[in-house]
C-alpha cells in the first residue's frame, strides 16, 4: 500500500512531466512558424489590431511603418482589386489585408503555387476590424494571372 507522501510525489512528478510536454509542444509550434514582416501606415489602428491577432496566434511579427503603401503593394505584385490597408510577407508569400491567422497557417502547410492571400477591402469583423456585426468574406488566393477563393470566413473562423 502506498502512503500519502509517495502518492503526492508521484502526482507532482506526473504534473511536471505533463507541464514540460505542453511547454515543449507550444515551443515547437512557435518555432515552426516563419517570421512575418508587415508594412503599414503609421496612422492605421486596424493594422495594429491585425498584427496583435497574428501575435496571439503564435506568429513573430516585425512591423515597418510607411506612408507610401502603394510602392510596397507594387513591389509585391498586389493586384489593385485586392488591395487593403496593410501588406505582409511570410515565407515568400504576400499577405494583403485582414487575412485570418488560420488561413496563413493553412497556406504555409499546403504551399500552393501562388503569390499570396488577400482579403480585399476591410470587412467588418475580420481580424483587426472587430466591432459591429461581422460580415462573411472571402480570403482570396492570388497569382500573377489568376485568383480563387481560399475560404470564406466570419471574423477569424472559417464558415
Amino acid at each position: 500500500m502506498t502512503n500519502q507522501a509517495e502518492l503526492f510525489t508521484r502526482r507532482a512528478t506526473l504534473g511536471l512531466i505533463a507541464s514540460a510536454g505542453i511547454s515543449l509542444a507550444s515551443g515547437v509550434h512557435a518555432q515552426t512558424l516563419p517570421a512575418i514582416k508587415v508594412w503599414k501606415d503609421p496612422n492605421c489602428g486596424c493594422c495594429s489590431g491585425w498584427v496583435e491577432h497574428l501575435r496571439r496566434n503564435g506568429f513573430v511579427v516585425s512591423v515597418t511603418e510607411t506612408a507610401d503603401m502603394s510602392t510596397v503593394k507594387a513591389r509585391f505584385g498586389v493586384p489593385t482589386e485586392l488591395a487593403s490597408c496593410h501588406t505582409a510577407e511570410i515565407a515568400e508569400y504576400v499577405i494583403e489585408g485582414h487575412v485570418p491567422a488560420q488561413a496563413i497557417t493553412r497556406l504555409l502547410a499546403e504551399k500552393p503555387r501562388a503569390l499570396g492571400l488577400a482579403v480585399p477591402g476591410m470587412p467588418i469583423g475580420s481580424p483587426g476590424m472587430e466591432g459591429g456585426t461581422p460580415e462573411i468574406y472571402d480570403v482570396v488566393l492570388f497569382g500573377k494571372a489568376d485568383q480563387r477563393s481560399f475560404g470564406r470566413y466570419r471574423g477569424d473562423a472559417k464558415v
